[in-house]
Parts: structure tokens; sequence; C-alpha cells
């Protein structure tokens, strides 16, 4: 339930404010407004925000969001790429949640091109949590993209295609799992959090969607930068032809086929087994013998 101070958006002020600033929805954008406050309160819940929580959200949209995170994260930053919506967020604000405007940072931008050094905010005050609606066209590259860029990332909690959550989910073995399913674990533990039908949306999408959180700083490595070079070539060989062999998916990779049986028996890993079969431990291990038989 959010505070007196804060007023959700529903299915009238959403259409009001769209009105309001002359926005379409556009498919091209990926653009569906969220128009039911309890999907927003269910979300925010999920992600289980802290008290000194930096929330950082993209695709905020007409901000019904952004209102649930303002009422219980002091401080949130929304990435916006349309000119107009990103325009309009701080006067929604303003009008639904007066007390709240000083808490939010708004950055007009592509979220793919963001870095730490966009705005003074993130690099003073790096992000601790990521919950957005993420448009499903680019729903993964945005997710990696904003794991990679901030280490400080404690939880994630994402809402994206039904599809793309199941995937994202997959554990070693199901018939979806696959490279954005290893990649994420690269950064944490991952899990399904909820399904959330069409209905709630405005427009309505023609699939339903899907929650994912991931709990990072699990896992006992340091995803950096030079744990993700050695890794990232070697999943993405291994799925690239999802029913080869290890032996035969890792050969170009390797250097041959017989330099990449050496490679997975070194690690204790069958060569007749495939990609789709590995935990991300089993990659990280994998990883780990390459670049040293590479010195």
């Amino acid at each position: 339930m959010s505070s007196p101070e804060v007023q959700l958006l529903g299915p009238r002020e959403i259409k009001e404010l769209a009105g309001t600033v002359g926005v379409s929805p556009t498919k091209k954008l990926g653009q569906n407004f969220v128009v039911d406050p309890n999907t927003v309160r269910r979300i925010v819940t999920a992600a289980d925000l802290r008290d000194d929580d930096h929330v950082l959200e993209v695709g905020p949209g007409l901000g019904s969001l952004t209102l649930a995170l303002l009422d219980v994260a002091p401080r949130v930053t929304a990435v916006e790429i349309d000119h107009t919506l990103a325009k309009q967020l701080p006067h929604t604000v303003a009008t639904y949640a007066p007390t709240r405007v000083q808490n939010l940072s708004i950055i007009h931008s592509d979220a793919l091109a963001l870095t730490p050094e966009t705005s003074d905010e993130l690099a003073a005050h790096p992000p601790t949590a990521f919950v957005a609606n993420l448009p499903y066209n680019v729903a993964v590259p945005i997710l990696l993209h904003v794991l990679e860029l901030f280490p400080t990332m404690t939880r994630v909690l994402v809402m994206v295609q039904a599809e793309v959550a199941d995937r994202l989910a997959a554990e070693p073995g199901n018939r979806v799992y696959g490279v954005p399913s290893v990649k994420a674990r690269f950064y944490g533990s991952v899990k399904r959090a909820g399904a959330i039908g069409k209905n709630v949306f405005w427009p309505a999408p023609n699939v339903d969607s899907g929650l994912v959180r991931i709990d990072c700083g699990t896992r006992p490595w340091t995803p950096d930068s030079a744990a993700r070079s050695r890794l990232w070539p070697l999943i993405d060989a291994a799925f690239a032809q999802r029913r080869k062999t290890l032996r035969a998916a890792l050969k170009a990779h390797c250097g041959g086929a017989a330099a990449a049986e050496e490679m997975l028996r070194a690690a204790g890993i069958d060569p007749q087994r495939r990609g789709e079969t590995l935990s991300i431990d089993e990659f990280i291990t994998l990883a780990d013998i390459s670049e040293g038989s590479s010195r």
C-alpha cells in the first residue's frame, strides 16, 4: 500500500497524462504502460528494496513504477530514451508525489549508451538496485549492460516478456537454457518472481510478461571485465550451434577439436556433452583453464 504522500497511477491518470503530452505508445520503443497500481506495488515488493537503496529504473514511461519506487526508496534514477516522456516525468512526480521530487534524477538517454559517468548522480552514488519494466525488444541487452556497468548492484527485479523470463531463469538441461541464462548467472542467483497478465498494460501487448529476480554478489568469483573477456566468447561458442557436442562447438575457439577435448577433460567435463547442460560454475572452470593454457 502506498503512503498518503504518493498517489499511484491508474488507467484514467495514465491516459490523461498521455493525452496531455500527446504521447501514443509505440511498438518501436517497446512502450506498454502499466496502468494497474497493484502490479507496480507487487513489483516493488518483489524487489525487496532497503531504505538506503539507490534504484536505477530504465524505461519509466509515464511514471507508474517510478512513483511506486519513490514511495519506498530514498533515491531513484530513471533512464528514458523518449524526450517527451523524460521531460514530463518530473512534472508527474511533482503532481502525484510532491514530497519526493528531490529523490528523483532523470537521464534522457538510450540505456544501452549508459555509462557510470553519464550523470553526476550515478558517478557519485552508484545504484544498488535495478528495478524496471524493460522494453521487450532490447530487454536482455539492457539487463546485461546494466549488470556489467554497476558492480554495486545487489538486487535486480525486471519485468520482461514471459518467454524471456523463462529463458533467463532456466536451469541447465532445460530446452530454453541458453546464453542469457548463463550470462545472467555470472552475476548472481536467478529466479522467476511471478507472472504478469496482459490486462495490466495500455496498450495490452500480444504476450504475457514475467518477473525475474537476480540476487547479485552470491557467487565465489568477482564479475569483473577480465572474467567476462574470458567467459563471454566461450559461452557464445558453446551455444552457437547448440546441438553440437562441446568438442565440436568449441573447436574454433580452442584452435582445434583435440585442443577443445583436452581443455574439457582438464575441467572434468565429458567432451560429448552439449553447452546447454553446463552450469555457470563449469563455464567458469573452463574459462580459467583456457586462460591458463593460453599463457
